[in-house]
């Protein structure tokens, strides 16, 4: 386990003075060493990849979801087919572990997209350009790390979408280095917001993670941009709506419109049958969503297309793309009723 601390430290974070593990607390860790993957010679670490199984539940269903990341290969050792052979084994170990899609991070799109990943969910993005003032509530804002577990778990799990998390794992995540906690408290020195920027030597100047009531996130939000005196930019997922258009309403923000991540299904079947029971729960019994040979058949009653590609499917099933070619106008108008599925990884669940 330290020889590969090292190894990750000497190819990732060469000039930081703190261990890539302290980044990642629940995925680089002896608790979840069953879920990293490394190629060695000589007793010498040569390719590494970790794999972090997360429990994503939204209101349709629950999805377990593959994260994966901190995929890297010695510089004396590259072009050599090391990553492959360590992402196929992440990709086998995901399916093991009976995850219905696998997540990951990169701009190496056309060499992931060989094992079926696929550019896929929805990101917005807001960057709040100008100083703003919005109706004060009277909170106290404070910038600590010294906040109850307790107190932003119960706000975290107000969202719609999120991860399964513990009270543990959130207090490794408020010790990441080069992060800054935002906390705003009400009168009755109740936590009522709170806003979580930096990651380490990931997401500088970016709010990844949030959690309150709009109002209190708004003025959260206003200290953030005063204290700074610098633009940020907040991520957002697609349906957080109101959140959304109360950020596009701030004088001078900047909306920017893009991907979650790269996706790949890992367990075709469970999956469909999870999306089918979301559309016989809204009373369409004539769904239709099965694999037949290699194409998966996708439509109601007689109104079937057939999809060759399952890639094509991840923007289908988790966006963006809202529309199938080739079906019929009533048919696409009951597939958007609960296509695209909403999906989101926070920040400090991303690796």
């Amino acid at each position: 386990y330290a020889e590969i601390l090292n190894f990750l430290k000497q190819e990732l974070r060469p000039n930081t003075q703190w261990s890539v593990a302290s980044e990642y607390p629940t995925a680089l860790s002896l608790s979840n060493i069953h879920n990293i993957r490394i190629i060695t010679e000589a007793q010498k670490v040569l390719s590494h990849a970790v794999l972090k199984p997360l429990i994503v539940k939204t209101p349709q269903m629950m999805l377990k979801v593959a994260a994966i990341g901190s995929v890297v290969t010695d510089s004396g050792h590259r072009n050599q087919g090391l990553s492959r052979q360590i992402i196929a084994d992440c990709l086998l170990e995901a399916e093991r572990q009976e995850c219905d899609i696998a997540v990951l991070w990169t701009h190496l799109y056309e060499f992931y997209s060989k094992f079926g990943f696929e550019l896929g969910g929805s990101e917005i993005s807001f960057v709040i350009e100008e100083p703003f003032s919005v109706p004060s509530k009277g909170l106290k804002i404070l910038t600590t790390a010294q906040v109850s577990t307790e107190a932003i778990l119960r706000l975290f799990n107000q969202h719609s979408v999120s991860s399964v998390r513990s009270s543990e794992d959130i207090r490794k995540f408020l010790q990441i280095p080069q992060s800054k906690i935002y906390t705003a408290w009400d009168q009755k020195n109740q936590l009522v917001a709170y806003a979580i920027e930096g990651k380490g030597a990931d997401l500088t100047n970016y709010i990844h993670e949030w959690g309150g009531s709009v109002s209190d996130l708004l003025e959260l939000f206003s200290f953030i941009r005063k204290e700074k005196n610098m633009p940020f930019t907040v991520i957002s997922p697609r349906h957080a709506s109101n959140f959304n258009k109360r950020l596009s309403e701030i004088p001078g923000a900047v909306r920017n419109e893009g991907f979650l991540g790269m996706i790949k299904i890992t367990r075709p079947e469970m999956l469909f049958q999870k999306i089918i029971r979301v559309a016989r729960n809204l009373g369409h019994i004539y769904f239709v969503l099965e694999k037949k040979d290699n194409e998966v058949h996708i439509g109601f009653g007689q109104d079937i297309i057939a999809i060759a590609d399952e890639r094509d499917l991840v923007r289908i099933f988790f966006g963006p793309q809202t529309e199938i070619p080739y079906l019929k106008e009533q048919s696409a108008t009951k597939l958007n009723s609960f296509l695209p599925l909403p999906l989101w990884i926070w920040g400090w669940d991303s690796i």
